[in-house]
C-alpha cells in the first residue's frame, strides 16, 4: 500500500514538472517572431524610412496617465508588459495596440429575485467598484473584462445571498459584501482585475411579509409596554402598602394628608371643595345618650 501510494506520488510530482517546463518553454518562445516575422518587421522598417515625415505621425502613438498599452506584433505581445504612459512607437504594418483604462470602474448590479435558504423570496441590488491591475490579462485571458465582471457578480450575488437566512441577509450585509469582494477578486484575478469593494444596495421584500413583520413588531411593542405598566402598578401598590401602615402608626398624618389635598385643590381655583370631616371632630356636638 505505502509502495503504491509513493509511486502514485511520483508519477504525480513527474507530470507537474512536465507541465512547468512545457510552460517555461512557451514562455521562452512567446516573444519569438520567427524567421517571416522579423522579414515582415525588416520590409516594414524599409518602408518607413523613405517616408519618414509623413510615417511619424503613424508610428508615434500617446496614451494617459491612466492608461497602458498592449501592443502586437503579428499577433504576439511585445516584451510581455504595457507600454505607458506618454510616447511610444509601433510598426504600422505589423504592429497593432489595444488601451487598457486602469482607473476604478464602478456599475450595478441589476435587482436580482433570491430565494433565501428560509425559502423568502426578496429582490436585492448592488454595487461593484473594481480596476484593472494587469493589462496584458484583461486584453489576453479575456474577450471582454468589464462585461465578465458585470456577469460574474449577478451570478455571485445570487449564490452568496441563497445560503443566507432572511434575518442573516438584513443584520450582516457588511458580511455578506466582504464575502462577496473575496469571491470576486478571487476569480477575476486571472483576467487581471482587482475587486476593490462590494455593497449591497437595498433588499425589498414583498408587500405581504413587510406587513406581517410591522404586525409582528407592533404587537412586541405592545406587550412590552403592558409588562412595563404592570411593573410600575406592582412598584405603586406597594408604595402604598408602605405609606398606609406609615399613617398606620401617627394618626395625625391622616389630618396632614387631608390638608395637603385641600391645599391641591384650591390650587386649582374649584368653585366646590369637599372636606371630609372626621367623625371623631364631631362627637363632642353631638348630645349624650
Amino acid at each position: 500500500m505505502i509502495s503504491t501510494t509513493s509511486s502514485t506520488a511520483e508519477m504525480v510530482t513527474q507530470g507537474k514538472l512536465q507541465i512547468n517546463a512545457v510552460d517555461n518553454v512557451e514562455d521562452k518562445t512567446a516573444g519569438k517572431l520567427g524567421c517571416c516575422g522579423w522579414l515582415l518587421v525588416i520590409i516594414s522598417l524599409l518602408f518607413i524610412i523613405p517616408l519618414f515625415p509623413i510615417t511619424l505621425f503613424m508610428c508615434v502613438k500617446i496614451v494617459q496617465e491612466y492608461e497602458r498599452a498592449v501592443i502586437f506584433r503579428l499577433g504576439r505581445i511585445i516584451d510581455r508588459k504595457p507600454k505607458g504612459p506618454g510616447l511610444f512607437f509601433v510598426l504600422p504594418c505589423t504592429d497593432t495596440f489595444v488601451k487598457v483604462d486602469l482607473r476604478t470602474v464602478s456599475f450595478d448590479i441589476p435587482p436580482q429575485e433570491i430565494l433565501t435558504k428560509d425559502s423568502v423570496t426578496v429582490s436585492v441590488d448592488g454595487v461593484v467598484y473594481f480596476r484593472i491591475h494587469c493589462p496584458i490579462s484583461a486584453v489576453a485571458n479575456v474577450s471582454n473584462a468589464h462585461l465578465s465582471t458585470r456577469l460574474l457578480a449577478q451570478t455571485t450575488l445570487r449564490n452568496a445571498l441563497g445560503t443566507k437566512n432572511l434575518s442573516e441577509l438584513l443584520s450582516d450585509r457588511e458580511g455578506i459584501s466582504l464575502s462577496m469582494q473575496e469571491s470576486l477578486d478571487e476569480a477575476t484575478d486571472p483576467w487581471g482585475i482587482k475587486v476593490e469593494r462590494v455593497e449591497i444596495k437595498d433588499v425589498k421584500l414583498p408587500q405581504q411579509l413587510q406587513r406581517a413583520m410591522a404586525a409582528e413588531a407592533e404587537a412586541s411593542r405592545e406587550a412590552r409596554a403592558k409588562i412595563i405598566a404592570a411593573e410600575g402598578e406592582m412598584k405603586a401598590s406597594r408604595a402604598l402598602k408602605e405609606a398606609a401602615l406609615v399613617i398606620a402608626e401617627a394618626p395625625s398624618a391622616l389630618q396632614l394628608r387631608y390638608l395637603q389635598t385641600l391645599n391641591a385643590i384650591a390650587a386649582e381655583k374649584n368653585s366646590t371643595i369637599i372636606f371630609p370631616l372626621p367623625m371623631d371632630m364631631l362627637q363632642g356636638f353631638m348630645p349624650s345618650k
